[in-house]
């Protein structure tokens, strides 16, 4: 979908079920998309089993919900290395930064 310039979050996986939330939320509004794909191995399961991750409740509440918009809702596991464009770009949104000076 893209690449968003997302706030520092508490955890990795935190910034993770953000960046799924944003692009879940994207997709309800410009696709009829209902397949993700992430390199995120402990984000899919915690999608699946979210009892096994009591920390991240809230966010897998907003997740659900968004799930629920679609209707045949999957997410797999895309390891980095066979997606190469999709982590160079990771990569670079990563070091990019953005200034901006008002006075």
């Amino acid at each position: 979908m893209g690449t968003r310039n997302l706030r520092s979050r508490e955890s990795a996986l935190h910034s993770e079920l953000e960046a799924l939330r944003w692009t879940m939320e994207s997709m309800l509004q410009h696709s009829t998309c209902q397949s993700f794909g992430t390199d995120c191995k402990d984000m899919i399961a915690m999608i699946k089993n979210p009892q096994a991750w009591p920390n991240f409740s809230t966010e897998h509440e907003v997740i659900q919900t968004l799930q629920n918009c679609f209707s045949d809702f999957k997410i797999s596991n895309i390891p980095s290395a066979q997606n190469e464009i999709v982590d160079s770009l990771a990569r670079t949104a990563r070091s990019f930064h953005i200034y901006l000076c008002v006075n």
